[in-house]
């Protein structure tokens, strides 16, 4: 298994961030990283994600919603054909703090073809990390 983590403080309430991580429509105006996320937050629902870690193509998986709790959690989770061949679980937490939220980002790794993909799982820590910076921008300045 392979656990990809990243944080950051956003100077702006629980609330309002996830009113932009909820916003699945306007992702391609902001989101650097997932270029296109369509779908419902809502647990069973299925999505469909297109994601682009730098420097790799864009990747489109169809994933399950295992957690949308309001201003605090969205969470799903992807395989690739059958479980345990390439599975990926990706949640985003909101934790309040004093002046904002602390936005957790992860995603964890599992099946036997996670070895192989190495130089994209790399990537992808450095797409978290931008998108976390876009969201950050965007939800500070709605407030």
């Amino acid at each position: 298994m392979r656990r990809i983590e990243t944080a950051i403080d956003i100077a702006a309430s629980p609330a309002a961030v996830w009113s932009v991580l909820a916003g699945f429509a306007a992702y391609p105006e902001w989101n650097p990283f997932i270029r296109k996320l369509e779908g419902e937050p809502r647990p069973g629902a299925r999505l469909s994600v297109t994601a682009q870690p730098p420097g790799h193509r864009e990747m489109t998986f169809k994933p399950t919603v295992l957690v949308a709790d309001a201003n605090r959690e969205l969470r799903w989770r992807g395989r690739a054909l059958i479980p345990g061949i390439f599975d990926g679980e990706h949640a985003m937490r909101l934790e309040a703090v004093p002046g904002g939220t602390l936005f957790h980002h992860e995603e964890k790794f599992g099946g036997i073809l996670v070895p192989l993909f190495g130089s994209v799982l790399e990537a992808t820590v450095r797409g978290f990390e931008q998108m976390n910076a876009a969201l950050k921008s965007r939800a500070e300045r709605r407030g």
